[in-house]
């Protein structure tokens, strides 16, 4: 077996935000089959799943860190909590938080670059320093995105040079840029000579960092790939000049995990049949949040931020309930106080058609992807997606912008796809959009059809793995 270690800020179940917690615990249990041991590490937060597991202590050290002493303790689970080896850093005073990125104010918080480095610094000291070994390290993201230069270029971690690093880009609109001025001071001991690999127009850049020193850079779907090489803003040009080292895997999800006829958290299960599962789930749904019965519902799940375009569904709902079409929407998500206070008043303003809950409740997504009729995904850019794999494994059908992992993934029904593809993305085609949904709701032989057909597609991480493992073997052969 090859030991491959993730490094990563988010893993579910103990620390999700996004998808790439969903990601990075799920890779793992699919790893054995292909003979990789598969670790994973994470900040220790202060979340529910964390603090209601048990933890034995593997190893104790400190660094200096802006001239301070921080000290840390690597925490390996019980090893009957998770299915792989799953370890925290517990860093006292920068982790211990209930939240991951975000403080009570929605804003990330203001310690962010010495959170980020000190964690990326405690895992290159237990790697060196502790018992464990690991033949590749798979960093994930902007907060993991320094490691790669670190292994390569510092004299202190010179035994991992040699380790193959593989770097995934999960969301590239986030790249950690920092102040030098304010960060050098933090950063490990390196060759100064190789610091234009950390720099980016001025700054030190962590995405643009691993891009350059990872040995392999892959994203969640090949169209994404494509479109940051096209089109990724100032680092467009960083990622033509590294396309040789760059591939796109499409995630997948846990057909066991999410299974609509165990899934824990629903009020009624699949048993062969989509319509009494759809209806019945719906009921609940609407009751939950007093909404019209027996009207189509469209849901949305996901954070009040730019790349979501919940300001574009909000805007083409009250355009859509203006119209009088007849509609529920029930939204989940949190983010943009602004974005939160308009969604308070068109819940307020139309009680019986927008049900809404500000904040994440596992429980509750799970509920919409089983009730709704349609899910709402109007993103402005989207890397991979999982919320319509969701959707289409609970018999919900996606309305999607056609944008990164979209397009691989949802095709519009007038070419025998799986959905609603918004094409122009703007509150006036997200209208129309809804209207076409409705339109689809009222021929049940069609939708019925398509569900049946959606809920069947194999998006499972069966071929996910495969690749990952097939790109792990290239470099693990190479280093032998």
């Amino acid at each position: 077996m090859n030991k491959v270690l993730h490094v990563s800020s988010e893993c579910y179940p103990a620390a999700k935000a996004g998808g790439m917690g969903d990601v990075v615990g799920a890779l793992p249990l699919y790893f054995p089959k292909y003979k990789i041991d598969a670790h994973v590490v994470i900040p220790k937060y202060k979340t529910k799943w964390i603090t209601s597991q048990k933890f034995r202590k593997v190893y104790k050290g400190s660094f200096v860190i802006a001239g301070q002493s921080q000290t840390f303790t690597v925490e390996k689970i019980n090893k009957d909590a998770l299915p792989y080896p799953f370890y925290c850093i517990d860093l006292l005073g920068l982790f211990d938080r209930e939240s991951i990125y975000l403080g009570e104010d929605g804003h990330g918080f203001k310690d962010e670059p010495k959170r980020n480095i000190a964690f990326q610094t405690a895992v290159l000291e237990w790697l060196v320093q502790g018992k464990e070994t690991f033949e590749l390290v798979h960093v994930h993201d902007h907060m993991t995105g320094l490691i790669p230069f670190f292994m390569k270029h510092s004299k202190r971690y010179e035994k991992l040079k040699e380790i193959p690093s593989v770097f995934t880009v999960h969301n590239g609109a986030y790249s950690g840029t920092f102040d030098w001025e304010e960060v050098k001071p933090m950063l490990p001991k390196h060759d100064v000579s190789k610091e234009g690999l950390l720099d980016w127009d001025k700054q030190i850049n962590s995405l643009a960092a691993a891009i350059k020193c990872a040995w392999s850079i892959t994203t969640v779907s090949p169209a994404y790939m494509k479109e940051l090489i096209h089109e990724a803003g100032p680092l467009t040009e960083l990622y033509k000049n590294e396309i040789d080292k760059c591939s796109g895997i499409l995630n997948g999800i846990d057909s066991n995990l999410w299974n609509p006829a165990t899934d824990e958290h629903l009020e009624h299960h699949y048993d062969g049949d989509w319509k009494p599962f759809k209806v019945a789930n719906k009921a609940f749904l609407q009751n939950k949040f007093q909404l019209y019965k027996r009207r189509p519902t469209i849901g949305f799940i996901g954070r009040f931020a730019y790349q979501k375009g919940a300001d574009l569904l909000m805007k083409a709902v009250a355009i859509s309930l203006k119209k009088k079409l007849k509609f529920n929407l029930i939204i989940l998500g949190s983010g943009d106080k602004v974005l939160e206070e308009e969604l308070t008043k068109l819940s307020k303003k139309y009680p019986k058609e927008v049900g809404a809950f500000i904040g994440y409740d596992e429980t509750l997504a799970r509920q919409i992807y089983a009730g709704c009729d349609f899910l709402m995904m109007p993103s402005r850019f989207e890397p991979c997606g999982l919320n319509q794999l969701y959707s289409m494994r609970y018999g919900t059908i996606p309305i999607a912008s056609n944008k990164g992992g979209l397009i691989d993934t949802v095709a519009d029904i007038s070419k025998k796809g799986q959905g609603i593809v918004i094409t122009e993305l703007n509150e006036h085609q997200i209208s129309i959009a809804i209207e076409r949904a409705l339109k689809l709701f009222k021929n049940k032989k069609v939708l019925y059809q398509l569900i049946n057909a959606n809920a069947n597609l194999d998006y499972s991480w069966g071929n996910s793995t495969r690749m990952y493992t097939s790109l792990y073997t290239n470099y693990l052969k190479s280093k032998l």
